[in-house]
């Protein structure tokens, strides 16, 4: 019996295969294993500490400045567009203040002074956290417009100055309080500070407002004041004030006090941003310094602004 081959292999007429022309292809070398990252040599690893430090304070630090001369400034306006809303709405539903107790805050009254181009709400209390959005009144005085003494204080310098130009009122100006009870004009007495007489006393129904801020001397006055100003003026006949208001106010509310109770706020700032100073040298070792900022950027600013605001809060009243 004679073995026959599959017709494809007998009939198969094709040329054997002939490798392509050029350089025989070398066969692939195996992937070579991720480098382990290098750990820094103590030179660079203290350099790289160093370095975010000055970072993260240089942003505080240019922070702060900003939050002073400008943006302290635009957080005003914005709250006083707020407050000067809320307020506008209360009047209108008869639910506007009229003491003797008011949450520390809210606002109580707009005092105008075409003058010298005031026109601010006014809030209430006058600690430094509460002067940020505008005048505060002092809580144990009547309220602006109210039979008796009303003592209003405001900055003179940072977040807007609201105050900085009183000392440019001169007697018989006129300054108009819109509150509660209705609107009342006074009119100014003079500009006095520290051992100047003080004002006759009122006569019985009458109005008085103090505007309190503060000056200084020099080139660095507006942040280095050493007096308290006062404006006096007053009004023939002031609305009913209801009794019941606070005999006594904390140091903290008098002019160029500081709130003592931002301490603890201050601390876990500060804390919060040791953190994340800590976290960027942890980072920078591993990943790229231009990837690391651009997402640890965002965050720094904000804690710097709550930073701020807080230290706001550590510097006087008036100011």
């Amino acid at each position: 019996m004679t073995a026959t081959l599959p017709d494809a292999d007998v009939n198969d007429s094709r040329p054997p295969a002939v490798p392509p022309r050029g350089r025989t292809p070398r066969p692939q070398k195996p992937p070579k294993p991720p480098r382990a990252p290098r750990a820094p040599m103590a030179g660079e690893e203290t350099a790289l500490t160093v370095s975010t430090a000055f970072i993260m304070l240089a942003i505080v630090c240019t922070w702060v400045v900003a939050q002073l001369l400008v943006l302290g400034g635009v957080s005003q306006d914005r709250a006083q567009a707020l407050l000067y809303d809320d307020f506008r709405q209360q009047l209108a539903g008869a639910t506007a203040p009229t003491g003797p107790v008011v949450p520390a805050g809210d606002p109580v009254a707009v005092v105008t002074a075409e003058g010298i181009g005031l026109e601010q709400v006014v809030v209430e209390g006058t600690a430094s956290g509460d002067t940020l959005a505008g005048p505060g009144h002092l809580r144990n005085t009547v309220l602006p417009g109210q039979a008796g003494t009303s003592v209003l204080m405001g900055r003179s310098s940072t977040y807007g100055g609201p105050f900085g130009d009183l000392d440019e009122l001169g007697a018989g100006d006129t300054i108009t309080v819109v509150g509660a009870q209705g609107t009342l004009d006074f009119t100014v007495l003079g500009v006095r500070r520290a051992g100047d007489p003080q004002p006759q006393p009122l006569a019985p129904g009458a109005a008085r407002l103090t505007l309190v801020t503060s000056e200084g001397e020099g080139r660095l006055a507006a942040l280095q004041p050493r007096d308290v100003l006062y404006v006096d003026a007053d009004a023939a006949k002031g609305f009913p004030a209801p009794a019941g208001r606070p005999a006594a106010v904390p140091d903290s509310e008098k002019a160029l006090a500081y709130d003592t109770g931002a301490f603890p706020l201050l601390a876990l700032a500060l804390a919060l941003l040791l953190a994340l100073t800590l976290a960027i040298v942890a980072a920078r070792q591993r990943w790229s310094a231009a990837l690391v900022w651009v997402i640890a950027s965002p965050i720094a600013i904000a804690l710097s602004w709550a930073t701020t605001d807080v230290v706001m809060r550590l510097l006087p009243n008036v100011i």
